[in-house]
């Protein structure tokens, strides 16, 4: 990959957006994970004004400290980039309370991950219609068009997806050249939806790499009978997420009336 080359690709494709779309700039939830700090990196070298949000919820300390790290790093290196930090776990918890939390508890954990989620892109949205910006995605290729790892209407809901062609190790590669901090180069990727530290590879059962490499295969013809051992496994992995979240990957579906019953 022509790393510099497509850095600068990427940046000037949301200057023509935002130019062409006559809004204020970018809003983009910052998690202390690579993808939004690069996501927000990239913006922020386009020049407009960048607002950085932080939307703990029973956050893991340690997402909170990367995510206020990159924060005052980006702030110290361009002049239009702000931050504002909007604590939602008390409307997570009011929320609950609302609610029917009856039922296998694995069903409703996962639910309530979210609603997490959308809670925050109603915060992004918030601010969004608040400063006339657009709201940026986070979402890499693997994520967004391999597993579907995010919530529909969540993490999902966005205005553009800046880096959502690049595969995750292609967004390392980003990463290193925009210099971005090594406590986050080295943290495990994680979505933060349940209030500790698994990581998105303790959720999925495969890494990045390992998603990567099924879903080239995958995209080639393989199929689960070419392989054995771990790379069968993996493939199987990739395979049963590919095709339980098509529902988020593929346009909404829209039922046609037939011109002879209007």
């Amino acid at each position: 990959m022509q790393t510099e080359k497509v850095i600068d690709h990427i940046v000037n494709w949301l200057k023509d957006y935002a130019t062409k779309s006559g809004v204020n700039g970018f809003v983009i939830g910052i998690s202390g994970g690579i993808d939004s700090a690069v996501t927000s990196t990239l913006c922020a070298k386009t020049g407009f004004p960048v607002l950085c949000i932080e939307m703990p919820i029973h956050q893991a300390a340690s997402h909170v400290t990367r995510a206020q790290e990159h924060i005052t790093d980006l702030k110290t290196r361009f002049d239009k980039v702000t931050d504002t930090k909007a604590d939602l776990t008390p409307v997570f918890e009011e929320f609950k309370t609302e609610v029917l939390l009856e039922g296998k508890q694995k069903i409703v954990d996962m639910a309530l991950a979210n609603t997490r989620a959308r809670l925050r892109m109603t915060t992004l949205y918030y601010y969004a219609g608040l400063t006339g910006r657009l709201v940026a995605g986070t979402g890499n290729k693997v994520e967004d068009f391999g597993v579907g790892f995010y919530t529909k209407y969540g993490d999902g809901g966005v205005d553009l997806s800046p880096i959502a062609d690049l595969m995750k190790s292609e967004v390392y590669e980003i990463a290193a050249a925009l210099n971005i901090s090594n406590s986050i180069m080295v943290a495990q990727p994680s979505d933060g939806l349940f209030g500790d530290t698994r990581s998105d590879e303790d959720q999925i059962g495969a890494n990045y790499d390992e998603l990567e490499w099924a879903m080239k295969m995958q995209d080639s013809g393989k199929t689960a009978a070419d392989f054995n051992g771990r790379e069968q496994e993996v493939f199987k992995i990739y395979t049963s997420y590919n095709r339980r979240n098509k529902h988020k990957m593929d346009p909404i579906p829209v039922c046609e009336i037939p011109k002879e019953l209007m």
